[in-house]
């Protein structure tokens, strides 16, 4: 049976410790993506990115969707937030042969369903690859600008058809939404690695987490026996 100094003393070693492995922890000690280094939580952070972006590709199935309505006529208003996120708006259904008529803050275009969503799965398509610098240079724009601007209109759409009734085209608008342009944009840069390639890391990171939160336990629980502090159910 341990005393109340060799609790008092293996609970402060393993306090003193835990917190000597947290500082290092928040410290730039760890390779970054682009060079340089970074702390471990960011480390962390961008290795489970690109874990999962891998498991977060559906843009060529949205594609085969898109070219089963190619020739679908449709018809929207799309009401946007400002007048300039309306311009941009109907820029880039411009520069990809979609006439966009621009009323205030509204943007009506009409065309073919199929080819109009393809347009927009293309563009999410070579971000989710990291070529951002294509799209920069077919629309002059940020290509984050232009995402956003596709997802933001995608939504105005599936409230309009949505209230027209088409609820078809709305349900294919809002998998293209969720499924294509917002994993393109939230992964941009992410470089993906499958998880058979990362097994070890994975296996160590999640067992380091675990072990880490044991690791703080056994510490408050000797410390606090070793004060007399009785720890119950």
């Amino acid at each position: 049976m341990a005393s109340s100094a060799q609790l008092k003393a293996r609970g402060f070693l393993l306090i003193a410790s835990f917190f000597a492995v947290l500082i290092a922890i928040f410290m730039p000690l760890f390779p970054g993506v682009h060079g340089g280094k970074v702390n471990g939580l960011d480390y962390l952070d961008n290795f489970f990115n690109q874990l999962s972006k891998g498991s977060a590709y559906y843009i060529q199935d949205q594609m085969s969707k898109a070219q089963k309505v190619a020739g679908q006529e449709f018809a929207t208003s799309m009401k946007m937030k400002t007048t300039e996120e309306a311009a941009l708006t109907a820029k880039l259904f411009t520069t990809n042969g979609i006439p966009a008529e621009i009323d205030e803050t509204k943007v009506k275009v009409s065309g073919d369903f199929g080819a109009m969503l393809t347009i927009m799965l293309k563009d999410a398509d070579l971000m989710y690859h990291n070529d951002g610098a294509a799209i920069a240079a077919k629309y002059g724009v940020d290509e984050r600008k232009v995402l956003l601007s596709w997802y933001n209109s995608l939504s105005a759409m599936e409230k309009d058809l949505t209230k027209a009734e088409k609820f078809a085209q709305a349900k294919l608008v809002k998998n293209c939404m969720t499924k294509a342009i917002e994993p393109a944009y939230n992964y941009y840069k992410v470089e993906a690695k499958p998880v058979k390639a990362e097994i070890v890391l994975l296996v160590a990171a999640l067992s380091f987490y675990v072990i880490y939160t044991i690791w703080y336990g056994f510490g408050l629980l000797y410390l606090f026996e070793g004060l007399g502090i009785k720890l119950n159910h």
